[in-house]
């Protein structure tokens, strides 16, 4: 790579360096009312500004060539165009008012478009909205979004599941590279935090064509925070309090940036004892975790790069059954020590009408797990139960020194299960000079994989795995509609103990249209096949799974899991409401499912990888009201449905009950609150009678959520506060995708959060 790298810069330096500049204002349209604080953005460039108070702006050191440029700004309609610098004109963009909310750059896809412009569907949401509706971590956030679920075990492991499809079927990307992080259990959730990523993006369906294997199901893409506007600097502290785990979430973050440099740091922390019930609290669902996040970039006329680490600490305690009920927020055995590294660097080299990214990232997750029967001194462990609290404050200074070969009084034992997961992967796309309607994105993907076992239990083999892919796919333009079309070739190696070899192929490919037959009327229509190479466990799996009760035993033979599935999605608008309806058909062949044969070892139930085909249909449908002139009023109803079968009818486990959310919602601005908002949630959940044979009918249920925020001026600084509560009526339930629902535990009870932000 560092070959590549020396290459690339010979290149740009033969390349013009000219510097671009660009003015204009910002007006409303029909009147000479000019607009301050619209923000003007280049997406592919990651370089913007604010109109001043006369509705003008500058900004200088663009590249030549031809542009995309988003005008945006809260109450009017997004504009997104093309633009080829150099120009003299000064340009005007005249805006229109909508109570629509804002439209934003999906990053997720290859064109970085609008939402509304885009062939694909993508559902996006901010970080700071997820919270806002009482969210204690990232994993139970994204459930807010249509068509997401979770697969949790208590209340700190989940893990995403997107129309049925969950573990190694959904991709994970942050920092703009995929995650691996030992995905294929289903009590490994995603080892990253939500503070210091200010927005997720979900794409419903297969994903393959961009992201290669293991995208069958979808993508979760967590796009990290920006870093401060040039020549600015930005501090802020937050901190969130839940009343149910007795629990803290804080971060404290500051980023400066200079013409060309910037950089950003955030450290956060969380603890929270067991959550409650009505009737008991759940033992061991405690959990700690820290992370910090720090960001380098620079920017000149012709180049970008950007340098991300984040390092993710975390102790979660993995629920077997109630036992004591303490308060206390140090986990007990059996529990997770993990440790994760993202480091990550997306570098953009800007060319006439083209550009070409370059993305590289090293993933070092190493996990630990530590089980009741490998303690040592189990005669006393009642006794340091009650002292728990007392050693707190001892545990959080010995964590606070903790590195990679020190363990805290927690770890002076080996751990049951230890195994290394070290990830390099990399991703090259040359956006080709715009021909015509057609834009086009040509690429190379990889991934190197080293998995290595410490531990004294084995579960899946040391193993080197080697992924490369090739693709294109092009963007084409009409007058009343957009077509998308592309290609892939993937290829996978899997060296296992350098004794058994295994290699997979695909070709897959895409085709979308987006057409506004009526007025205010959008169709899209995708078609897409997706493919997903057996997994490290599924292969050569041989011991028990901690925290599951399973002996898994793997299926050297399994062969790709190929998927077709097509998607509609209808969508109409106007100034009084939104009705949208998305379905979709989904088919699996050789879907990879774990049945037990009715054998134990060590009394342990015994459970295979299978393979049968398998078919996913549903969707999502929803209304958003909002009357003019109420601007204020919002109404939003939506229904989620996903069945999922096998090829001889039996159901697929796992797969979520249906659901119906209503929400009611206000906003509003004065001078005395610069921003506030209030929200009431019903969403009830459908009894879920669909099961496999090996699950059990889920009875229905309704939450009730409720909450409220507002932004007031505290020392010319703004300071943002909010209240809300889940579960009101504190319903005794089990959601279908709990990991505990076998053993008759309930999910948690009413909680309320309190919320302080302040920026400097």
């Amino acid at each position: 790579m560092k070959t590549l790298y020396f290459m690339l810069l010979a290149v740009v330096s033969t390349v013009s360096i000219a510097q671009q500049s660009l003015s204009g204002q910002v007006s409303i349209i029909n009147t000479s009312e000019t607009v301050s604080d619209a923000t003007i953005y280049f997406p592919q460039l990651e370089k913007g500004t604010t109109t001043d108070s006369n509705g003008q702006f500058i900004i200088n050191n663009l590249p030549s060539g031809t542009q995309k440029i988003v005008v945006s700004v809260i109450g009017f309609e997004t504009i997104s165009q093309n633009i080829t610098l150099p120009t003299t004109q000064l340009l005007t963009f005249e805006i229109i008012p909508s109570v629509i909310e804002m439209d934003e750059v999906i990053l997720s896809t290859p064109f970085h478009k609008l939402q509304r412009d885009n062939v694909m569907k993508v559902e996006q949401e901010k970080i700071s909205d997820l919270q806002a509706k009482g969210a204690v971590t990232l994993s139970e956030g994204i459930t807010n979004i249509a068509g997401v679920e979770s697969v949790t075990t208590g209340l700190s492991i989940g893990k995403p599941v997107i129309r049925g499809l969950s573990s190694n079927r959904v991709l994970v990307y942050a920092q703009g590279v995929r995650l691996e992080n030992q995905q294929f259990g289903a009590e490994h959730g995603l080892g990253v935090n939500d503070a210091g990523i200010e927005s997720v993006e979900v794409i419903k369906g297969p994903a393959s064509l961009l992201y290669g294997s293991d995208a069958l199901g979808g993508v979760l893409y967590l796009n990290p925070e920006r870093y401060a506007a040039s020549n600015s600097s930005k501090t802020d502290v937050n901190t969130r309090y839940f009343s149910n785990t007795e629990g803290y979430s804080t971060n404290v973050g500051f980023k400066k940036s200079a013409d060309q440099f910037k950089f950003l740091i955030r450290a956060s922390q969380a603890e929270h004892s067991d959550y409650e019930t009505k009737n008991y609290s759940v033992t061991n669902t405690r959990f700690r975790e820290q992370d910090l996040k720090a960001g380098l970039g620079y920017q000149s006329t012709n180049f970008k790069t950007d340098f991300r680490y984040n390092v993710n600490l975390s102790k979660l305690g993995i629920p077997e059954e109630i036992g004591a009920q303490s308060n206390s927020r140090t986990p007990l055995e059996p529990y997770q020590s993990l440790t994760n590294h993202i480091l990550s660097s997306k570098s953009t080299w800007f060319f006439n009408n083209s550009s070409l990214d370059v993305n590289l990232g090293f993933i070092y997750n190493d996990r630990k797990e530590f089980e009741d029967h490998h303690h040592d001194h189990d005669a006393d462990h009642d006794d340091e139960e009650h002292d728990e609290d007392a050693h707190e404050d001892e545990d959080h200074e010995e964590e606070a020194h903790e590195d990679e070969d020190h363990d805290d009084e927690l770890e002076v034992e080996a751990p049951a299960l230890h195994m290394k997961l070290k990830t390099f992967n990399y991703d090259v796309k040359y956006n080709l000079p715009t021909l015509g309607k057609f834009e086009t994105i040509v690429g190379l993907q990889g991934m190197n994989q080293v998995n290595t076992n410490y531990g004294e239990e084995l579960l899946i083999p040391d193993a080197t795995t080697n992924d490369v892919g090739v693709l294109a796919t092009s963007h084409i333009h009409f007058e009343t509609f957009d077509v998308q079309l592309g290609a892939r070739f993937d290829n996978r190696n899997i060296n296992i103990n350098n004794s058994i070899k295994k290699q997979y192929n695909s070709i897959n490919g895409a085709a979308g249209i987006k057409a506004s037959l009526l007025k205010n009327t959008v169709v899209r229509l995708n078609l897409a096949s997706g493919f997903r190479a057996p997994n490290l466990a599924e292969l050569a799996s041989n011991g028990t799974h901690e925290g599951t009760n399973r002996y898994e035993i793997g299926n050297i033979a399994l062969k790709n899991e190929q998927n077709f599935q097509s998607d509609l999605a209808l969508e109409y608008n106007n100034k009084h409401f939104e009705v949208f309806a998305n379905g979709f058909y989904n088919h699996i062949n050789n879907y990879i499912f774990l049945a037990p044969n009715g054998e134990t070892i060590d009394d342990t139930p015994v459970y295979n990888y299978l393979q049968s085909d398998a078919r996913l249909y549903g969707g999502e449908f929803g209304l958003h009201l909002h009357p003019h002139p109420l601007d204020w009023l919002h109404v939003e109803s939506s229904f989620e449905t996903v069945i999922g079968q096998q090829e001889n009818k039996d159901y697929l486990p796992l797969i979520p009950a249906n659901s119906l959310t209503n929400t009611l919602r206000v906003e509003f601005e004065n001078t005395t609150f610069t921003k506030s908002y209030a929200f009431v949630k019903l969403k009830s959940t459908f009894i879920q009678s669909n099961i496999s044979a090996f699950e059990t009918t889920t009875p229905s249920y309704t939450l009730l959520s409720a909450g409220f925020g507002t932004t007031v001026s505290l020392f010319d600084n703004p300071l943002q506060i909010s209240l809300s509560g889940t579960n009101l009526t504190d319903k005794v339930y089990i959601n279908h995708l709990s990991r505990l629902k076998s053993e008759g535990i309930a999910n948690m009870g009413r909680n309320i959060s309190i919320g302080l932000g302040y920026t400097l």
